[in-house]
């Protein structure tokens, strides 16, 4: 019986030095808007993106445990006109001030995110690529199913001569989750 059980606490003891912890090393959302009828694209980040996760034995269960809160106000096109145009002509028009993602289920090649914005939650279905560094998670919104249609009507007008009066209502997001696993 003392055998059994210091056989059973060794194998804990083995498991447990030699279980992998997966932590996140840095992360970082770019997104890509449209403007004009030739569907020109639009690039930027956001410098204020909060990650919590769990520390976990693998990237999926990191990635399962994951969500990130977006402060709108930091919005990063690398451009300092533009940006303030997206903070005071697009995001302010309807008092949004953060977005909110978390990962709900994890499958071989897609991830379920809901997304938060504007009052509204939403499952978008996101492509995931991953390395033993990094995953990466690519999708589309629609700010209609997001009710940001006025938002999106108030950065149009704005920036008519630039968009050349259209500015499109799908966005492409690509996260990016830079991991170690030890």
């Amino acid at each position: 019986m003392k055998k059994n059980l210091l056989l059973v606490a060794l194998l804990g003891l083995s498991t447990s030095i030699f279980a992998s912890t997966c932590k996140v090393d840095s992360n970082s959302l770019q997104w890509t808007a449209f403007k004009t009828p030739a569907k020109v694209g639009v690039k930027g980040t956001f410098d204020n993106i909060k990650l919590n996760y769990e520390a976990s034995t693998s990237q999926i269960e990191l990635l399962q445990s994951s969500n990130v809160t977006i402060v709108t106000s930091d919005v990063n096109s690398n451009n300092q006109g533009r940006d303030a145009k997206l903070v005071n002509n697009f995001f302010n028009v309807q008092g949004v001030k953060a977005i909110d993602a978390k990962v709900l289920k994890v499958h071989k090649e897609t991830a379920d995110v809901e997304i938060s914005m504007n009052g509204v939650k939403k499952v978008i279905s996101m492509t995931l690529t991953s390395t033993p560094q990094s995953m990466k998670l690519n999708g589309s919104i629609d700010l209609a199913d997001f009710k940001m249609l006025p938002s999106l009507e108030a950065i149009t007008k704005a920036c008519y001569a630039l968009h050349q009066g259209k500015t499109w209502q799908d966005v492409t997001l690509e996260f990016t989750i830079n991991t170690s696993c030890k």
